[in-house]
Order: structure tokens, then C-alpha cells, then sequence
């Protein structure tokens, strides 16, 4: 079977899962959270992040407004998401829903693949499989499938361990026939496992198998045991072809992100303690490509290696996002942002014009739109230009500062220099006071925001 055939097959097969996924999806959720409390907020005290109920579709929005982003850019971000064959798109700042559309037939409640976006799921599991004690990353792989699942001599065979697998480095042949052929015919020694990084699915996809004989459970089962009661998630691995992939509302796919950027954690539970393989996951796995950790990408820099190449790109994967940024990427634009200097998380799915494997020029042009959103005012700048319109005092301040003002707002604003809204309260015309206790020492933008206009904005230090 060639790959394009088995391509065309593998879409035909999506579409047909989609109607077994509700089934599935459905009880799995009911008997993952049982008894869970639906009404649950917290704030991370580092964080401030707010975590949706477990079940029902509660989940607290906040204003994009509130964050100066103009209703026309907004649109034009959407209407780029639609014209590229989107269908859902959901922006979190702070853990609550800023931006969620959805498009081309696809709602909140509609399902889709997340392609090698889920191979960020198996990594997750893979860490809380080797911080519970049923697998070491330095174990062979022999060690769980046996002798005789790849084509490899047995010596070159047994140096292939989990460390290889989830870091894309195993030395196995990724330019066979078939690259997501897991049949010992299609694993062919090519390099010393280590000594090179390729895209390879097969390798990749074994992992499941790992899995099961180090636990004793499948995939789906240590996702109901670990995850999905503990985060409100829905969703289901099923398997196409070779693959296993992971069917989700986009919602869910919100909630991981979510997950991710609070480190392993929600509310208060603690899904993954292990911190040294989560900063391993997240963070350079090895030197051949800078910018891949544990089948998650990295925006840091260094350069990058993208699939069926050998050649080092210069600079960052995404040259428009933030350099802390990580990402899972699947094909057809399955995407999982995760910033954490923003305390933002995106997530999109639908399809891609190119059908590209990782399309992360697609990932870059979303940033481009979303990096315009804000309605013209640069956080570097003084002050406006109309100075008359307030009266800001003491500034620098430590603990309040007093607000004058001599117009009608309705928002009071205090950002750092990176963008990050670190206050944002009611405002009034005449006579405000804002507390600044939860601030660090630092320089900041005061802003004065009225039915999402820009009033008046001022330098403002906190010593």
C-alpha cells in the first residue's frame, strides 16, 4: 500500500469513527466524572489561572475588550481561520475564553482528530508511567515488545530504548515505503539510535504498545485513569490504519492546553510531580533539533528540523510567536499553543489547504493575525497624547494610586511591557483608587478603557 492510497483511506476512516466517537466519548465522560464537583474555581497563586467545572459547559469568558482588542481585527483573524478550511478556534488568557469560533459546519460540540497533535497526549503518558515506576525512559524497547520488532539486528535492536521514541531519534529508516508501517518488514536500521533526529511515526506509535505491557492498560484506559477524571476532558483514541488517534471536542483539546500550561497540575491536583520530566518534556531533548522536547515543538530557537528533511533551519520554528512558546502540531493544522509568559493558551482545528504533516507556516500566519489584534496603541509609549483627559498620582506608587479623570470609563487596566494583564477592575468618571498590592516592583501601562476604546493610557512604576 502506498502512502497516498493509504492517505485517502485514512481520511474515508475519520470520517466514518466521528459517529462512533459520540458513543464512546459520551460514556467514558459520564463514568470519568462521576461524583466530580462541577462548580469548582481556583486561582493558582503563581498563575492566576481559572479552571473550568469538570462537567457541564460552564467556562468563564473574559472580554476582548478588556484586553484592547479591536472588533474589525478580530474579524480579520476569523476571516483568515475560515478561508484556511479552520473549523474551531479558541483563544484562553488567564485560563478563561477570550476568543472561540467556530466554522464550516463544525460547533462546540463537534469532534475531530487532533493527528500528531495527540502525540503530546502519549508523552504525558509516558512521563506519568515513568514517575509511577512501570517504565525508565533508558529501558529498550525490547525490553516491553520483545525481540523481533524491527527488521534490525538484535544488538542494534536492543539500543533502541523509550528515550528514543518520544525524542524522534531512534535511528530507524523514516524514508520506507510506509513511514507509519509498525510491521518489523518497514523498521530498518539506518543510525546508531541518538545519532540522528527524523520524523517517524512507527517508532513514534509504538509507544502505545509500551504502554500497555509496562501497565497493563491501553492507552484509553490510563487516559480515563490519570487525565480525564482530574481535568474535565472528553475524548477518545481510535485506530486508524497504523495509527491510534485522538477524537475530541475542540473544547477538550482547550482543557489539555490548559493542563500543559499550568505544568502538569489542575486546580488543585497534581496530575504529573514529576517536574524534571515535565522541564525535559517541554525544553531541548537532545541537540540534533533544538526545537523538539518530548514530542512537543519549541519556539526557542537554535534552529529547527521539520519532517523528510535533514537540513538545519536557522532561528525559530515560529518567528512570529513568543520564543517560550511550545506547541503540539499535527497534520491538516491540529494545533496546541502553549505561551506561558502570556498565560495564553490556543488551540484550532479543521483542515489545511496544503495537507502539510506539520503546517507550522499556517501556525506562524494565525500569530501574524493575532499579534495585529490590539487597537493601536504600543505598550513602550509614554503616555497619550491628551494628558488633560486624568490625573494619575503618586506615580511611582507602592501601594495605591489615586485616578482623576474627567471623561466616562468603564475599565481600568494595568499591563506589564510584555503585554500581560496584571489588573483590570471597574473605572468611573471622577474619583478611582486601585490597589497595587498584588503587583511586583516593575514598570507597567496604566490604561483607561471605555466600551472598548482607548481613553487614556500613562507610564506607571511600582516600587
Amino acid at each position: 500500500m502506498n502512502v497516498e492510497r493509504r492517505t485517502m483511506q485514512m481520511k474515508f476512516a475519520i470520517l466514518l469513527i466521528i459517529t462512533l466517537y459520540f458513543l464512546i466519548a459520551t460514556s467514558i465522560s459520564l463514568d470519568a466524572q462521576q461524583n466530580k464537583d462541577d462548580s469548582k474555581e481556583i486561582n493558582d497563586p503563581e498563575l492566576n489561572l481559572y479552571f473550568p467545572p469538570l462537567t457541564g459547559d460552564g467556562w468563564d469568558t473574559l472580554s476582548p475588550d478588556e484586553l484592547n482588542w479591536c472588533p474589525q481585527k478580530i474579524d480579520s483573524l476569523y476571516d483568515f481561520l475560515e478561508l484556511n478550511l479552520t473549523k474551531g478556534f479558541i483563544l484562553l488568557q488567564d485560563g478563561k475564553i477570550v476568543l472561540e469560533k467556530y466554522f464550516n459546519g463544525h460547533d462546540a460540540e463537534s469532534v475531530w482528530y487532533w493527528a500528531s497533535a495527540g502525540k503530546s497526549l502519549t508523552s504525558f503518558l509516558v512521563g506519568l508511567a515513568h514517575e509511577k515506576g512501570y517504565l525508565n525512559l533508558d529501558d529498550s524497547v525490547s525490553h516491553y515488545l520483545g525481540t523481533g520488532w524491527t527488521s534490525c539486528s538484535p544488538e542494534q535492536e536492543g539500543n533502541i530504548t523509550i528515550r528514543h521514541q518520544i525524542t524522534m531519534t531512534s535511528g530507524l529508516d523514516d524514508d520506507v515505503t510506509d513511514p507509519y508501517c509498525t510491521e518489523p518488514s518497514c523498521l530498518q536500521y539506518l543510525a546508531e539510535p541518538g545519532s540522528r533526529w527524523a520524523y517517524h511515526n512507527a517508532p513514534y506509535t509504538l509507544l502505545d504498545s509500551v504502554l500497555y505491557y509496562s501497565t497493563g492498560q491501553s492507552i484509553n484506559q490510563l487516559m480515563n485513569l490519570w487525565v480525564k477524571p482530574l481535568t474535565g476532558m472528553t475524548g477518545t483514541f481510535l485506530p486508524v490504519d497504523y495509527n491510534n488517534l485522538y477524537f475530541s471536542t475542540l473544547r477538550s483539546m482547550a482543557r489539555y492546553g490548559l493542563l500543559i500550561l499550568n505544568q502538569g497540575k489542575w486546580e488543585t491536583s497534581v496530575l504529573m510531580q514529576d517536574t524534571s520530566y515535565f522541564y525535559a518534556m517541554t525544553h531541548p531533548s537532545q541537540a540534533l533539533n533544538p526545537s523538539y522536547g518530548y514530542l512537543w515543538w519549541l519556539n526557542s530557537g537554535g534552529g529547527y528540523l521539520v519532517p523528510g528533511s535533514q537540513f538545519m533551519f536557522p532561528g525559530s520554528i515560529l518567528p512570529d510567536a513568543p520564543a517560550d512558546l511550545i506547541a503540539a502540531l499535527g497534520k491538516n493544522g491540529q494545533f496546541i499553543n502553549v505561551i506561558p509568559s502570556r498565560n495564553w493558551v490556543w488551540v484550532r482545528m479543521g483542515e489545511e489547504p496544503q495537507s502539510s504533516l506539520v503546517p507550522y507556516q499556517l501556525d506562524n500566519q494565525i500569530w501574524q493575525y493575532i499579534n495585529e489584534l490590539e487597537c493601536g496603541v504600543g505598550i513602550g509609549e509614554e503616555s497619550s497624547l491628551d494628558e488633560s483627559v486624568c490625573l494619575v498620582f503618586p506615580n511611582p506608587a507602592s501601594e495605591n494610586i489615586h485616578i482623576q479623570v474627567n471623561k466616562s470609563i468603564s475599565v481600568i487596566q494595568i499591563l506589564d511591557f510584555t503585554g500581560r494583564i496584571w489588573l483590570t477592575e471597574p473605572g468611573q468618571a471622577g474619583w478611582n483608587t486601585v490597589s497595587l498590592a498584588s503587583l511586583p516592583a516593575g514598570c507597567y501601562q496604566l490604561r483607561l478603557l471605555h466600551k472598548g476604546e482607548m481613553i487614556y493610557f500613562q507610564k506607571l512604576i511600582k516600587i
